[in-house]
């Protein structure tokens, strides 16, 4: 029978809790009858692995997908590590690959060695170019919470998971009057800026395309806390520079950036060469007058269990429909585009196999 098998791996990186499937969506794979799953045990994911057992996936261990049959679909959602050098398997993950970013191009080279590709979820849109799963919504809340909490009293750290519950109760229980600005305010990661914003009992200042067309530097640099959630495709001029952070009338003391396109040329605030993380969450960037900065990678981290079940409900119709055309022809041509740049075109097709149901 034609079969989907899909092959979920354990996350390396230590502070990353979310699935882009959780368990409840992966018994309604199992029970459509068109699609395997296999799970790694991970011990930091936020459901255990229990819970997908019931669920009638197929237990492996953590790094088993370097072995998984070649018709196997990896799903994941961080990097990958850095073995094997030949990528063989067609994988379903956030690469960050295709706007320059620093390990771009070794990534895209080593599926070229191996035939595999990546279908970047990033770039998994409907036909107006509209992203079908994403993590928008909570990576803008959590930039915004964790801006205003420090802000008004500095963060604990290192950062640990947390429910929104708990941190509701945080942002409620800040106080003290702020100039806040959400640029990108209108997108999904504006919009959970604005209602963390709003929790804590602020009333940003919300600009969006029209506003960052012929932005106001000056008008931004009067906000004492600033949260950017804008994405672009194309190189764009920036909203803060190193001369604009130097002016001594800046008011401007917190700047959280949701996006965190470092490295990139579509970067719209090259002003920092690093990312922050969960231990070091906040960095100065100037001492008078004093500017901190929160660019954390992956923030909806903080709130898996919401984070994972919304990002999972968008990503399950996609994973029941995927076929070579539409959304995920889509992804695969983008990767082809990519790799034709760097001159390492790789050859993997999309389509499904036909596989006995007991092949591993």
């Amino acid at each position: 029978m034609t079969e989907l098998y899909l092959w979920l791996r354990h996350e390396t990186r230590t502070t990353e809790r979310r699935t882009p499937i959780v368990p409840s969506d992966a018994r309604r794979l199992v029970e459509s009858g068109r699609v395997r799953v296999t799970v790694e045990d991970s011990p930091q994911r936020i459901f255990p692995i229990e819970e997908y057992e019931e669920a009638g996936c197929r237990i492996a261990d953590p790094g088993g997908w370097v072995s998984a049959p070649p018709h196997a679909v990896i799903v994941g959602l961080k990097e990958l590590p850095d073995a094997p050098a030949e990528l063989t398997h067609r994988h379903i993950f956030f690469g960050h690959a295709y706007k320059g970013q620093p390990g771009a191009e070794p990534l895209l080279r080593r599926f070229a060695a191996g035939g595999g590709a990546l279908l970047d979820l990033e770039y998994l849109v409907d036909d107006q170019g509209r992203r079908l799963a994403a993590f928008g919504f909570w990576a803008g809340y959590l930039g915004a919470a964790l801006a205003v909490l420090h802000h008004r009293g500095g963060l604990d750290t290192p950062l640990t998971p947390t429910s929104k519950e708990e941190m509701e109760a945080e942002l409620r229980a800040s106080t003290g009057d702020l100039s806040a600005l959400v640029i990108g305010a209108l997108g999904r990661s504006g919009r959970g800026a604005r209602v963390a914003l709003g929790e804590a009992g602020v009333d940003p200042t919300c600009w969006d395309l029209a506003e960052t067309r012929d932005l106001d530097r000056r008008a931004l640099l009067d906000h004492e806390l600033m949260v950017n959630t804008v994405l672009t495709t194309r190189p764009i001029p920036p909203f803060l520079t190193d001369k604009d952070l130097d002016g001594p009338d800046r008011r401007l003391r917190t700047l959280a950036d949701v996006t965190v396109d470092v490295g990139s040329p579509m970067n719209v605030l090259p002003v920092y060469d690093t990312t922050t993380d969960w231990d070091h969450p906040v960095r100065r960037l100037r001492e008078r007058p004093p500017l901190d900065l929160i660019a954390i990678d992956n923030l909806p981290s903080l709130l898996p269990r919401e984070a994972s079940t919304d990002f999972s409900a968008a990503l399950l119709p996609q994973l029941l429909d995927f076929e070579t055309g539409g959304p995920w022809g889509r992804c695969l041509d983008r990767f082809h585009d990519a790799s034709r740049a760097l001159g390492v075109e790789a050859t993997r097709e999309l389509g499904t196999e036909v596989r006995e149901s007991g092949d591993e």
